[in-house]
């Protein structure tokens, strides 16, 4: 984030990856003064930014032929989860 007098301060989205930082704030000024910046102070700070857009999750539903497809496979299979599962999706309602 910025560099002044010495002291760097960095930021982060959120509280673990701050804390994360913050414990490796020694091995940090250790490889910068091995490039030859001189750091002595290393701050870090949470800047909490807003959270990405999620879409809504649609909603799906197996068609009525598609439920006769799935009843007449699980009927043609031997006793299974997956026998269980497709039942229970030719069963459910949007």
């Amino acid at each position: 984030m910025q560099l002044d007098n010495h002291t760097l301060t960095l930021s982060a989205n959120n509280g673990a990856i701050a804390s994360k930082l913050r414990q490796m704030t020694t091995e940090l000024a250790a490889k910068l003064h091995d490039y030859g910046c001189e750091v002595t102070v290393i701050q870090v700070v949470v800047q909490v930014n807003t959270p990405p857009y999620v879409r809504p999750i649609e909603s799906r539903s197996v068609s009525q032929s598609g439920k006769t497809h799935l009843t007449d496979l699980a009927g043609k299979l031997a006793d299974s989860p997956l026998k269980d599962a497709l039942y229970r999706l030719a069963r459910r309602e949007k």
